[in-house]
């Protein structure tokens, strides 16, 4: 999508046609990366993968840097798609697991802040660099390499998760100088780590209600994020350079909604009227587009209601959920379990876009539109109450177990835990 952005004579039904591929390849293989990354992260700690995820994105980077052959191309793509893809439970469950209680929704936006930063900034950057061709993407991955090896500099200062430590001292290695807590409360509080835990009753109706809520938002978010340059550059009788800078305003409309709404209300007020709130603003963005006409109005009503109602909707409470309904040992996981499911099931359906595209646009846009009412349907029907409460108080809540005996986690600044990879 990076090299397709900074040309500017490609025709439309090539575009296409090569942006499918690519994000088909990213998909399915940050869906791979981050079943693998959340398993190693609840096995090994979650410190080692945060950090050297980042040296073999790194290593991906090169190679698309000085790529001259086909398969340079290909190694890239499957290298840091799967870094990128490791990167998300590792750095979700140490914010999760490193904020102080009251402060989780507000640590988890700054990681979305970023997470919006990033297209925003290679939009604009495929923007300034349009005509430049092959160099123009050189010069994009060069400026995520050196932002993927000074994340890697800065991870090196941050300590290991106390909230895993404690867990695997008690319920693995059995520890003599952990804390004492009888074998009820292991199960309970903090399980065994292992895997089929989470196809227990429990655990597998939250895995059920966050894929389905996250999982079908975001056959209606990829496809506009991946899809939408081309769709209003065609459809919409937008230039490219336009379709560019509209996509990335929207992306910086977002960021404000994240700092201005996540992260100072979700730790406060009812989230289940949050996320109601978001889905009614977004559904009604995306309606326009199924409704009236694609002109430049109507597409910039569309992307200032689905971006500001955005920032405090399905994706933030994707990540910050799926950090509080699991227990330790099997946290990342079930982020990443959740994550390749979503991520792979939108790499399926984006094989039916380009046959819905040559049916007509009006289509498509009712079956997105539907996509964010099923989806609003299932978060805020099941949504949890958790704002203003600690993971031990949430598990206490969900299994009725008395409060285990472990060691409080420490206060600290969000600083090195919460830099998501550069892509993510």
């Amino acid at each position: 999508m990076i090299a397709e952005a900074v040309e500017g004579d490609v025709q439309p039904q090539q575009l296409l046609r090569r942006a499918h591929r690519g994000v088909q390849l990213q998909r399915d293989l940050g869906g791979i990366g981050a079943l693998i990354g959340g398993r190693l992260c609840d096995k090994l700690g979650r410190k080692k993968i945060y950090q050297w995820d980042m040296l073999i994105y790194a290593a991906g980077m090169l190679l698309l840097i000085f790529a001259v052959k086909p398969w340079m191309i290909v190694a890239g793509f499957l290298v840091v798609g799967l870094a990128v893809g490791a990167d998300i439970p590792a750095s979700w469950t140490i914010i999760a697991e490193m904020a102080p209680t009251g402060h989780r929704g507000k640590h988890s936006g700054v990681a979305q802040v970023l997470w919006y930063l990033g297209p925003a900034v290679v939009l604009l950057a495929s923007l300034a660099l349009s005509g430049q061709g092959v160099l123009g993407a050189r010069i994009i991955f060069a400026h995520l390499l050196v932002i993927a090896l000074l994340l890697w500099a800065f991870r090196l200062k941050m300590r290991e998760s106390s909230v895993w430590t404690t867990a695997k001292s008690v319920a693995i290695e059995h520890d003599p100088d952990a804390p004492k807590i009888d074998q009820s409360e292991v199960d309970v509080a903090m399980s065994h780590g292992r895997y089929r835990e989470l196809f227990t009753r429990g655990h597998l109706k939250s895995l059920l209600f966050l894929v389905g809520m996250y999982g079908i938002r975001n056959l209606w978010a990829g496809t506009n994020g991946f899809f939408g340059p081309y769709i209003l550059r065609t459809i919409g009788s937008q230039t490219q350079a336009t379709s560019l800078a509209l996509s990335a305003g929207g992306f910086l409309v977002g960021v404000a909604s994240i700092y201005f709404a996540f992260m100072r209300y979700s730790d406060q007020v009812n989230q289940r009227t949050m996320l109601a709130i978001a889905f009614a603003g977004q559904i009604t963005g995306m309606a326009l587009m199924a409704i009236f006409p694609l002109t430049l109005p109507v597409v910039l009503g569309y992307l200032l209601l689905t971006a500001a109602f955005g920032g405090f909707a399905a994706q933030q409470f994707f990540q910050l959920w799926s950090g509080e309904l699991f227990p330790t040992l099997v946290r990342s996981s079930a982020q990443g379990l959740m994550f390749a499911v979503v991520r792979i099931g939108l790499g399926i359906w984006s094989f039916f876009v380009p046959v819905l595209i040559t049916v007509g646009f009006k289509p498509l846009a009712w079956i997105l539109t539907s996509f964010l009412v099923i989806s609003g349907v299932i978060g805020v029907a099941f949504a949890p109450r958790n704002e203003g409460k600690s993971l031990e108080e949430i598990q206490l809540e969900r299994y009725g177990a008395t409060r285990p005996r472990v060691m409080p986690n420490p206060v600290i600044s969000p600083s090195p835990a919460i830099n998501p990879s550069p892509a993510a």
